[in-house]
């Protein structure tokens, strides 16, 4: 026997402990190489755990649900040993696909207890979603959440996962911890709709990206942080810290929850790079392949409620940084346009900010350098 011992990986040093979700194997089961074993969620990321050498998984010594630390051991593979014949049919769990695995941990949802829909039987996202839109007593939960009958009316209590609630902490500690005040300013985005118009199919042609919006936004705050310095600064204890580089938060959301990837040096980047970067952040998002490098650190943030229809909010700020800017859904308005009244797309623009390093002059005129920017957008690319 050749007993080799799975680990968990290292943690950042940001994250004390971990979170095992479901075991893609069970005792007994043959397994490859680089074979993914079982997801482990932190408070930022979901990490895959493969598997070292090839074997037998003879031991698993943390179940599902467990919580982890760094290099804790939660199972033994024997290198040496031979997966023995399933006996019947009946006695192997139903493959589940990732995305049905994934749905089904957020809904506390067994999906190796579904009859699967899927080809040789695979459970899918859809068999999924029925099972838990199905009567919640019809319903097999790994934690078993209490169900109060009332007639139709059900209620079922489902645990938060270890990402929702690191999410939930930080918007608390931002709420208690900043002096949080919100401005509000309104941009034209025709400038902006007609040169994206006029180039787009030259720029996807060339690039192989489509041009969106966010990039421009992105440059928009790049400018605004270079000439107000403060709002790109955090508070340490009674010290501000000026950062000297511009790495900008996109907020994403996803079906696990908001996550906000980082744009390293966002000041030296094109508007195709912000744009490629975006979009790889979004894929790997959803499947929960963001690294936790992507995710830490941060200078200044951009949360756009637009993609989901919102007209106006008040972002709240992703510690330590001091401010956030809030980007909404553009919407043809009637504005007055040199005495008369014309019809423009207008985005209403919001920037939460830190009132205790950030003055209100600071602020307007910071979101009023963006919308410059943006009604402008030719000096933006011209460095003007």
């Amino acid at each position: 026997m050749s007993i080799i011992e799975v680990k968990v990986p290292q943690l950042s040093e940001s994250v004390s402990e971990a979170t095992l979700l479901t075991w893609h194997k069970k005792v007994g089961e043959a397994v490859q190489e680089g074979e993914n074993l079982i997801d482990i969620e932190t408070d930022k990321v979901v990490l895959e755990l493969p598997a070292i050498k090839s074997g037998v998984l003879v031991k698993i010594i943390k179940a599902d649900g467990a919580k982890v630390g760094s290099g804790e051991i939660i199972a033994q593979i024997d290198s040496a040993a031979v997966a023995a014949a399933p006996k019947a049919k009946a006695d192997v769990a139903a493959a589940v696909s990732p995305s049905a695995r994934k749905l089904a941990h957020a809904h506390d949802v067994d999906a190796t207890g579904l009859q699967g829909s899927g080809k040789h039987g695979l459970v899918t996202k859809e068999d999924v979603l029925n099972a838990v839109q199905q009567p919640a007593a019809t319903v097999q939960t790994q934690s078993a959440p209490a169900v109060a009958p009332a007639g139709n009316r059900t209620e079922q209590r489902v645990p938060m996962t270890r990402i929702r609630q690191r999410i939930a902490e930080r918007l608390l500690q931002s709420q208690q911890n900043a002096a949080i005040l919100t401005t509000f300013n309104e941009v034209n985005m025709q400038p902006v709709i007609e040169l994206r118009n006029k180039y787009k199919d030259a720029f996807e042609k060339k690039h192989g990206v489509k041009l969106g919006f966010s990039s421009f936004f992105v440059k928009a705050a790049v400018l605004a942080l270079q000439k107000y310095p403060v709002v790109n600064a955090s508070v340490d204890g009674t010290d501000v810290i000026y950062h000297g580089y511009f790495d900008i938060g996109v907020a994403i959301g996803s079906e696990r929850g908001l996550v906000v990837p980082i744009l390293r040096d966002a000041d030296k980047m094109s508007l195709a790079e912000i744009e490629k970067r975006i979009v790889d952040f979004g894929a790997r998002a959803k499947d929960g392949k963001l690294s936790m490098e992507e995710l830490t650190g941060g200078t200044f943030s951009i949360s756009n409620g637009g993609v989901f229809g919102s007209m106006l909010s008040t972002p709240i700020i992703n510690p330590p940084q001091s401010a956030i800017l809030g980007i909404h859904a553009t919407k043809d308005r009637p504005v007055a346009e040199n005495g008369q009244v014309v019809i423009r797309p207008m985005n209403y623009l919001a920037l939460s900010y830190d009132h205790r390093i950030i003055d209100g002059r600071e602020a307007v005129q910071f979101l009023g350098t963006i919308k410059e920017a943006l009604e402008f957008p030719g000096r933006v690319l011209l460095d003007l």
